[in-house]
């Protein structure tokens, strides 16, 4: 029951989730600190590949109210960095520190409500909410939410990356399919293949 109940979770959703956010946390770190621009566009372009993840990864979730939740908290975090006219960073700070305290906790939800989900991934639920209260308690500026978000990202990815590579090593011997859908696509073709041939 455990191995199904993980096998379930697209595993390469989450690997792919965390090398998006040790992508951040690198560029975070390198940015050029006066360019909040940039930053805002990197923050975003992050939030709305992590809420498409989330999309894909709920088709085989226990709790796809939950998923699509956090899914629907990373879009609109991305949408409003890129397309919120006049964006200043403390309003930036606010969305990304509201983001990773709502997305952590979801997180952590999932992790207890889903039998044998990994460790890990309500670890890196903590972290988020840490992080987002540690956001919103440190001093606006451009230099310092990049700081904080470069730390956080590398941390964070790798948490995920790890517990992608875990659930990966439990999971059935079969493909996942390139398509969030290939799977459960692939089981109807099959189906109808027996009935037509009977």
């Amino acid at each position: 029951m455990v191995e199904v109940a993980r096998a379930r979770w697209r595993w390469w959703t989450v690997v792919l989730r965390g090398i998006a956010a040790i992508a951040l946390g690198i560029l975070s770190l390198l940015e050029p600190k006066d360019a909040f621009g940039w930053f805002a566009a990197l923050f975003g372009g992050f939030a709305i590949v992590d809420g498409a993840l989330w999309l894909c990864a709920g088709q085989s979730s226990f709790y796809p109210a939950a998923t699509v939740s956090h899914a629907v908290v990373s879009l609109w975090a991305g949408s409003f960095a890129l397309l919120a006219p006049g964006l200043t960073p403390f309003a930036l700070l606010l969305v990304i520190a509201g983001w990773a305290i709502i997305a952590g906790g979801l997180e952590l939800a999932m992790t207890a409500w889903t039998p044998g989900r990994d460790w890990l991934l309500g670890l890196a639920g903590a972290l988020s909410v840490v992080f987002g209260v540690a956001v919103l308690l440190s001093p606006a500026g451009a230099m310092v939410l990049s700081l904080w978000v470069g730390a956080y990202g590398l941390v964070f990815g790798g948490l995920l990356v790890e517990a992608g590579l875990r659930l990966r090593s439990i999971a059935p011997r079969e493909r996942d399919g390139s398509a969030c859908g290939a799977p459960r696509m692939r089981q109807r073709a099959r189906r109808t293949l027996n009935i037509s041939s009977q």
